[in-house]
């Protein structure tokens, strides 16, 4: 009996795309054995930063964190499989690049806590939230 496919969204941010990051980190998701359903090279606007980061407006750290994320393009994917909601989160680590473990994304390559290479919806309920906005096809 095989367990039942979850879904979350996964942004590689604009620092990944910068650094050429992009096939290290999509490498690791492959080996790990999660599917990619959806990729798209895109840059996230004004508009799209706010609902996707709506609880976060009004907070002191979030002008700085929108022109991050306006800044230039990312990618975007939808990976699929097994808790894969929980999976993506362990293998990226802590928000903070600085602290988190060694042989976890940002453990490895990331420098900052706001330049964290990756974003990954943090429960099934954000999962769906943010992939209707990303891919309100799928």
């Amino acid at each position: 009996m095989s367990s039942p496919t979850e879904r979350s969204l996964v942004l590689l941010k604009p620092d990944a795309v910068r650094r050429g990051l992009l096939g290290e980190i999509l490498g690791r998701f492959e080996r790990k054995g999660l599917v990619v359903e959806a990729l798209e090279l895109r840059t996230m606007d004004a508009t799209l930063a706010d609902q996707h980061y709506a609880d976060h407006v009004e907070k002191a750290f979030y002008p700085p964190l929108k022109d991050f994320m306006t800044s230039g393009p990312l990618v975007a994917l939808v990976l699929a499989g097994d808790e894969v909601i929980e999976v993506v989160r362990a293998m990226i680590g802590s928000t903070d690049g600085r602290k988190a473990a060694a042989g976890t994304i940002r453990g490895d390559f990331a420098l900052s806590n706001r330049e964290n290479l990756v974003h990954a919806s943090d429960s099934p309920e954000s999962a769906a939230r943010e992939l209707a906005l990303w891919f309100p096809k799928l």
